[in-house]
């Protein structure tokens, strides 16, 4: 079905146009959607690239995803989680370096207590400036509000995949609990969360109609974050081993984990949401060492989350095997990134940088057609 890109992104980015441009491969016409998304993204978020101190505070889980190398199935890891201590010097460092917020990160670890994860939040926020997100996974409310109330700004719960039955594939849960993390998302929102989510790209059973009704989901959510990345197969899950194939969707209809396909999603990501932060992931750094970074940031990326965790405990945060940047200090990816941005004309952010909301009509129209 023929569509423009015009004003109003959402009125033309439909569900066959979107599966359209995810299964594009005319260089010509992919060059056309990596400027429109470079555009939007100047136009509606700057030129900035916002830089998010990472700390993995725990890498205990009780669920059992199936494409997860922290999984509670996981069996050989050296697990370990961090104090409240010790989660303040990560903020303390990225504070020192310059960042204007960090992310806490976790397997879902009932050991994070509400207690432990607001009384991390409290001192973070008495000792630094930093706006704190929380990515811990699927808690009660009771939990999330005392976790806002303690002042966390932020929180991202990745829906992994907008398709009811890949999700039950992929995320079997645990007895006697329902899994819905889009119905947690709407809870967040309405307790003041800025609210992230994301997707990964190549799981085995997602087709391409399920990738881009995720895109749409986006749009849908009015995300205020959006992550993805490829899906990288963990040797430790059901998902990394041989029998995995029999998951996956026909050739035809299979969408592979490649770099290519993950970045036409960051891009449309950009088109469907504007003005909504999406990051370069570690998980495209972790395939392409050399440009993956560079590349999501001129296809609509404007956030890089730099690992703050103690360099003692990265390798043990092993959710896939191979991630980048696990054995570089905070000073030493932090001198890289900053000569990495500067050389694509671009300029570290300041502040929390929080999603600025833009209004659509008062863009300019854009000349993509497919």
């Amino acid at each position: 079905m023929p569509f423009a890109l015009e004003t109003d992104t959402s009125l033309c980015l439909d569900q066959a146009g979107l599966r359209a441009w995810l299964q594009e491969t005319d260089p010509v016409a992919l060059e056309r959607l990596w400027a429109e998304a470079d555009q939007v993204r100047a136009a509606h978020v700057g030129d900035a690239v916002h830089l998010r101190g990472l700390i993995e505070a725990s890498s205990h889980c009780i669920q059992h995803c199936l494409y997860c190398g922290l999984r509670a199935h996981s069996e050989g890891l050296d697990r370990y989680r961090m104090d409240v201590g010790e989660i303040l010097t990560c903020a303390l460092e990225a504070r020192r370096l310059g960042y204007g917020s960090v992310v806490i990160q976790a397997g879902e670890d009932p050991g994070l207590t509400r207690e432990h994860i607001a009384s991390a939040v409290r001192v973070i926020k008495q000792h630094t400036p930093l706006a704190v997100t929380l990515s811990l996974g699927e808690r009660c409310d009771d939990d999330l509000r005392a976790w806002r109330e303690a002042g966390a700004d932020r929180y991202l719960l990745r829906f992994e995949t907008s398709d009811p039955d890949l999700y039950r594939r992929i995320h079997p849960g645990l007895p006697g609990i329902v899994s819905d993390r889009l119905a947690q998302l709407e809870r967040l929102r309405a307790m003041g969360y800025e609210i992230g989510s994301g997707v990964m790209v190549g799981i085995p059973g997602q087709t391409w109609d399920i990738l881009a009704a995720d895109i749409l989901r986006f749009r849908d959510l009015d995300m205020d974050m959006v992550g993805v990345g490829p899906f990288l197969p963990s040797p430790r899950t059901p998902l990394g081993r041989p029998e995995a194939a029999a998951l996956r969707a026909d050739p035809e209809n299979q969408v592979p984990n490649d770099e290519l396909t993950t970045l036409k999603v960051v891009a449309l990501t950009r088109l469907v949401c504007p003005d909504a932060n999406i990051p370069s992931t570690t998980a495209l750094a972790t395939l392409d060492r050399a440009h993956g970074r560079e590349l999501a940031l001129l296809r609509g990326a404007n956030v890089i989350m730099p690992n703050v965790t103690p360099v003692e405990y990265r390798a043990r945060y092993e959710i896939y095997p191979g991630k980048a940047c696990i054995h570089e200090t905070a000073n030493a990816c932090q001198g890289c990134l900053q000569g990495r941005i500067q050389a694509l004309g671009r300029r570290l952010g300041k502040g929390p940088g929080g999603r600025q909301k833009t209004d659509l009509k008062s863009s300019a129209s854009s000349d993509l057609h497919h």
